[in-house]
């Protein structure tokens, strides 16, 4: 059965553990004999210009939560086999044209250095014996948050177009096929450490804005240029928009994973019908 992690408690019939990440507390006794631990919780990075408060909130709500629930379950009687610790593709940084893999040394940045972080955080889980699985996500194809409903209003109105030079790679997931690849890591003991959540064609910003209006049957005809991302956006802009990072699902694929929208045109299509 499915156990939540929460922080304040509910009148549920459904099933909940406690805790608070800030304050250091944590119901561990709810955690005991659990076949698995998914951890995906941060503050999101595509809402609001990140200021210094908007980023330690990125930082802390991901390593904080981490190393607290990492170093729980390393104590306990019966700890779970397996963590799925969330990271992301920023962990790579602005990259180019060049292809990364998992093994691929990290970037640089405040993302990179995040992501880094985040992942260090869950190193008492596995030096206890537990599986960790970090699954590097892409940019997540999906209506409901992050980076594709943040643009698809300009978009839709017939506004939208590429962003910066268009040259920089987005590396993205269907929803679905992000919820395959973490089913996935739960059932395939041999995936271990980081994984690539990306789709197995990655696309340029001047493919994806392309594609996107073609789906959209809307022009493409209004470049952002960098000066007016940077400008409107800050940082943000330069982690999210334009930087570059052209990945493949390499542990993914060696494991036997079949992606459900390996193209964009099919996912865009299945998703915005």
């Amino acid at each position: 059965h499915l156990v939540r992690l929460i922080r304040t408690p509910i009148t549920s019939q459904e099933p909940t553990v406690t805790w608070d990440p800030d304050a250091g507390k944590i119901d561990a006794a709810g955690l005991e004999g659990m076949d698995a631990v998914v951890h995906l919780a941060g503050e999101s990075i595509a809402k609001g210009r990140w200021t210094t408060a908007k980023k330690a909130r990125i930082v802390n709500s991901r390593v904080r939560g981490t190393k607290l629930l990492a170093e729980t379950l390393a104590q306990l009687k019966q700890p779970p086999k397996t963590l799925i610790s969330a990271s992301a593709i920023g962990y790579y940084g602005d990259r180019g044209d060049t292809i990364l893999r998992e093994d691929s040394a990290p970037g640089s940045g405040f993302l990179a250095e995040t992501s880094v972080a985040w992942e260090r955080a869950a190193e008492p889980a596995a030096r206890a014996g537990i599986r960790v699985v970090h699954p590097r996500t892409g940019v997540v194809l999906s209506t409901d948050g992050g980076a594709l409903k943040e643009i698809l209003l300009p978009f839709r109105l017939g506004v939208g177009g590429v962003m910066g030079s268009g040259k920089q790679y987005w590396s993205w997931i269907a929803f679905d096929d992000l919820i395959g690849a973490l089913q996935h890591a739960l059932k395939n003991e041999s995936l271990q450490g980081p994984f690539n959540v990306v789709a197995p064609q990655p696309v340029t910003n001047r493919e994806f804005v392309k594609t996107l209006g073609r789906v959209l049957s809307r022009p493409t005809i209004f470049p952002a240029p960098e000066f007016a991302l940077r400008l409107l956006l800050g940082e943000m802009a330069e982690g999210l928009l334009l930087a570059s990072a052209r990945i493949e699902p390499a542990k993914l694929t060696a494991t036997g994973y079949t992606f459900r929208y390996p193209d964009l045109e099919g996912a865009l299509r299945a998703l915005l019908k």
